[in-house]
């Protein structure tokens, strides 16, 4: 259910067969605090929060000047998101400097990213990286398996084959697009533009997904999420309704079919980015949505 000033609102409705209603479905969701959890990893080169969905992880570093996070045998491609500060990406003997307010998607290999003047760095993987997987705050939040979620699978090769792959995101919003979407063959992730202030309590945008989880990284601001579980036949599927209030950075993972809106509380500029793992179809099949989609095929 969107408002009508909401571009999602043109996406075709949800298919026959919804798991909404379904019973044995329910999850809860998965809260990371960076602004005031202990890092997972801290030593010279700064601090790192690592925390997983079922497909993808997030690390989120503060980075002390001239660090480098080098990758060895990096089993997929993975994505670089620089807010403010830039980066010098190493793959394969190629070297790019990368501009800050930019994405990259990186290559599988050996590779580092570099930060030559330290700041944020959001690094994005697949769980297919086991060490990254188990080193996660929330490392043991999916033992109970998902099996809801199809079991992951990657995307096509980008065309032209591999190469690091960046691009600014200093493009203009559009009447009828949604954020600012870049997909690679692991992700797919959406940088919303700044939101100033509250968000308009009148136009919210309550929704679910069936089969894949949400992520929602909190880059500045104040956000509160509302998350209603469906009702089912049984009543061991039922949970009361959530408003989760979360400051920046933070990441909450909403699971399938959960009911979900986020609200923008913050009384300054409110940054919220998307992500999805592998990348969604519905998203990929809105003209001028995907931002970098002549890079990357959708699946036959």
């Amino acid at each position: 259910m969107y408002d009508k000033s909401d571009p999602r609102a043109s996406l075709a409705p949800a298919k026959a067969g919804s798991m909404l209603g379904q019973t044995g479905l329910v999850a809860d969701a998965q809260e990371g605090r960076f602004y005031e959890d202990a890092p997972q990893l801290q030593d010279a080169s700064g601090n790192t929060w690592l925390q997983r969905g079922h497909n993808f992880l997030i690390a989120y570093t503060q980075a002390e000047p001239g660090a480098t996070f080098a990758r060895a045998g990096q089993p997929d491609e993975y994505c670089v998101l620089l807010p403010k500060a830039g980066a010098v990406i190493d793959w394969n003997g190629a070297s790019q400097q990368v501009a800050g307010n930019s994405i990259a998607f990186v290559p599988p290999g050996d590779s580092s990213v570099t930060l030559p003047e330290g700041g944020i760095l959001v690094r994005m993987f697949s769980t297919q990286n086991a060490d990254l997987a188990q080193a996660c705050s929330n490392a043991t939040g999916y033992d109970r398996p998902r099996t809801h979620i199809p079991p992951f699978q990657p995307w096509p090769d980008p065309v032209g084959g591999w190469k690091i792959r960046a691009y600014s995101l200093d493009v203009p919003a559009e009447p009828g697009r949604f954020g600012r979407i870049f997909r690679c063959t692991t992700l797919m992730v959406n940088v919303l533009e700044p939101f100033d202030g509250p968000r308009d309590p009148s136009k919210m945008s309550p929704h679910h997904h069936d089969d894949f989880e949400q992520g929602s990284l909190a880059l500045s601001g104040e956000f509160t999420h509302y998350l209603r579980w469906p009702w089912t036949s049984d009543m061991a599927d039922w949970r009361a309704d959530q408003a989760v209030e979360m400051g920046a950075p933070s990441l909450l993972v909403i699971p399938p079919p959960v009911i979900h809106t986020t609200r923008a509380t913050g009384a300054a500029s409110n940054v919220l980015v998307d992500i999805f793992s592998p990348p969604r179809h519905d998203f990929s099949a809105k003209p001028g949505w995907v931002l970098n989609a002549a890079d990357y095929p959708i699946p036959e």
